[in-house]
């Protein structure tokens, strides 16, 4: 692994050989893996690639091709090796301070906006907790025009790629980003409090795939002995920030939707509960919760 080398060559020779490395090292997206990273060393498209599979990499590329392939070879994530990554078709940095956004987390973007429905053009008030790359909160304020929201996170490396995303999307004015551990340091009301929180119980985390397990920040999936640590901090404080009619969305793993639900009737909330509801990923996994709320 550390010693394969790439020497200067058209794209058509290189790409077959890459395909193989990766398909044997057991690697699912191998096709898809050896393209982005050619299109990534040649700065072409993707339709560029298509047209120019004749084009020979020099030797510098070359050996920038080498060194990406050798981190793929080791599992590294491609959003990784790229430094950015797709969520709600928009582009997202991402560092080693943030989760790399997943596909399953847009469930909780659709389940929000179908919550919110009529009160889209509302100047609503959003709160993400634990918000590492801010994608939750800078997607849905894409998607809500006169919304403004607060991306919580204790970690500052994951603050400073949230704040950096916000100025790619234009959403500087209407974003703020904030260090606190959960609710700590955040202060007013919210219309809509969200989170993705971690939620892998610790005795699972070393059977996680080598993508997440050696590249995704610990502190963002270790959701302690349970697996729910996270969400009995969210149902014990989140009636202090709640505004009068309000909504409380969680993404969750597989098989908690039960046990959540049961935390949820036992907590502080049960009172002003309207209703809630689960929604399930496109794998049909249930994977997100809504709470709407009044007090």
């Amino acid at each position: 692994m550390e010693n394969f080398l790439i020497k200067a060559a058209p794209i058509s020779d290189i790409l077959p050989g890459l395909i193989h490395a990766f398909n044997t090292a057991g690697i699912e997206t191998a096709s898809l893996d050896a393209r982005l990273l050619v299109q990534h060393v040649a700065k072409l498209t993707h339709s560029e690639f298509i047209q120019h599979k004749a084009l020979v990499l020099s030797d510098t590329q070359s050996e920038t091709l080498s060194d990406l392939v050798r981190r793929r070879l080791k599992r590294e994530p491609i959003s990784r090796i790229l430094g950015h990554s797709e969520f709600w078709s928009l582009p997202f940095l991402i560092s080693k301070d943030t989760l790399d956004p997943r596909p399953d987390t847009e469930t909780l973007i659709e389940h929000a906006l179908e919550k919110i429905g009529p009160r889209k053009n509302e100047p609503l008030r959003l709160l993400d907790l634990g918000t590492g790359s801010g994608c939750i909160l800078l997607s849905l304020l894409h998607e809500l025009p006169f919304a403004t929201g607060v991306g919580a996170d204790i970690n500052p490396g994951a603050l400073e790629i949230a704040q950096k995303n916000a100025s790619q999307l234009g959403l500087n004015e209407r974003a703020k980003f904030q260090k606190s551990d959960w609710f700590s340091t955040i202060e007013g009301k919210f219309d809509c409090v969200l989170s993705n929180p971690p939620y892998i119980p610790e005795s699972e985390l070393d059977e996680l795939m080598p993508e997440v397990r050696h590249f995704d920040p610990a502190l963002a999936l270790n959701g302690g002995e349970t697996g729910l640590e996270s969400y009995e901090i969210i149902f014990d404080r989140a009636k202090e920030f709640l505004a009068p009619s309000s909504l409380l969305l969680l993404e969750f793993g597989q098989k908690q939707d039960t046990q959540l639900v049961e935390m949820l009737n036992k907590s502080n909330l049960k009172p002003y509960i309207l209703n809630h509801d689960l929604e399930s990923d496109l794998a049909g996994i249930t994977r997100t919760l809504a709470v709407n709320l009044s007090f």
